[in-house]
């Protein structure tokens, strides 16, 4: 029965939001365009709650394989993410959120007993994860990608080492986001919001953090996976940090945001970031088979892809600045 979980995931998510599109809610929870914003009109936010509910849907058939440690974190994060949504909180309530979530899924996963120093770290990625998913979540059909992607790549991932309860549950958010991506490519009809960005984020972390306890996986792993979404945030963070910018102010220059202002569109911006995608986490998958306790050359080599890539967008964006100027 569990086989037919991401089947079940992808049609829960698609039926579901068709019916929220049309609903009261698709009509009230809009995403108004503000400075961050690359789309001119508002779009409807509740493909996260058709996302959610397609997971939570499928992980039924497998509720005895549950561990409460991302459960409940996740659950807490789907709610306060739907208030957000809904009325909006103040950036500090979401952050006091996410690392309440982010402690529960350290503490309880049991890594803060090798390290108090490795479970604060940890806690500060997992709040990263989850934070650096609704920060990509800004182009049609970009995070759905990452999320299928992302967690197909656990799914095989977890399949080469014969878990295969824990790939039909990393299978089964990425079937979801196929749904998802059905109302959300190029034109989107719907946006996912911070009630599938949150949980999505925190899940890329959680289930990395078990797959890498179970010892599916190497810790390299989920961020090579991951890699397209962690290095565009976190370079795009760090420039903004360095330049004594307010990180959390909606802005414009993450690398995919300049892309579609250079003239990609989002369709092909989707499409290079997709290809980006699958190449990154095909080449983990390739790297756990045959290099597993020596990833430093796979690592290498993406880094230098990424420098290369990020250089040359820099260079098309400033002469673009030039030109306008």
């Amino acid at each position: 029965m569990t086989h037919y979980a991401p089947l079940i995931a992808a049609l829960v998510t698609m039926l579901l939001a068709a019916i929220l599109l049309f609903s009261k809610a698709g009509k009230s929870m809009q995403d108004i365009p503000n400075e961050r914003s690359l789309h001119d009109t508002p779009v409807p936010r509740i493909g996260g709650m058709a996302v959610m509910a397609g997971i939570l849907s499928a992980w039924a058939l497998m509720v005895m394989s549950w561990v409460w440690w991302i459960v409940l974190p996740l659950l807490l994060l789907f709610a306060i993410s739907i208030l957000d949504d809904i009325r909006g909180l103040p950036v500090q309530q979401r952050l006091l959120a996410h690392i309440v979530a982010a402690i529960f899924l350290i503490i309880g996963s049991g890594a803060v007993a090798h390290s108090i120093m490795l479970g604060l770290l940890l806690v500060a990625c997992v709040v990263w994860m989850t934070n650096l998913y609704n920060f990509m979540d800004g182009s049609d059909g970009l995070a759905g990608g990452m999320t299928f992607f992302g967690f197909t790549m656990y799914g095989v991932g977890s399949l080469m080492h014969g878990d295969e309860i824990q790939a039909m549950l990393n299978f089964s958010i990425g079937a979801a986001a196929l749904g998802f991506l059905y109302y959300n490519f190029y034109p989107a009809k719907v946006f996912m919001g911070d009630a599938g960005s949150i949980p999505l984020g925190f899940l890329a972390a959680a289930m990395g953090l078990w797959g890498w306890q179970q010892g599916h996986w190497p810790a390299w792993f989920p961020l090579l996976v991951f890699s397209p979404f962690v290095m565009d945030a976190t370079i795009t963070l760090l420039k903004r940090t360095l330049r004594g910018e307010k990180i959390w102010h909606a802005h414009r220059e993450h690398y995919y945001q300049r892309l579609v202002q250079l003239g990609w569109g989002h369709r092909n911006t989707a499409l290079l970031e997709f290809s980006l995608m699958f190449a990154a986490g095909a080449s983990a998958l390739v790297g756990l088979r045959y290099a597993p306790s020596t990833p430093w050359l796979l690592l290498g080599v993406w880094g230098g892809v990424y420098a290369v890539l990020m250089l040359i967008l820099d260079s098309y964006w400033k002469a673009k600045r030039g030109h306008v100027a």
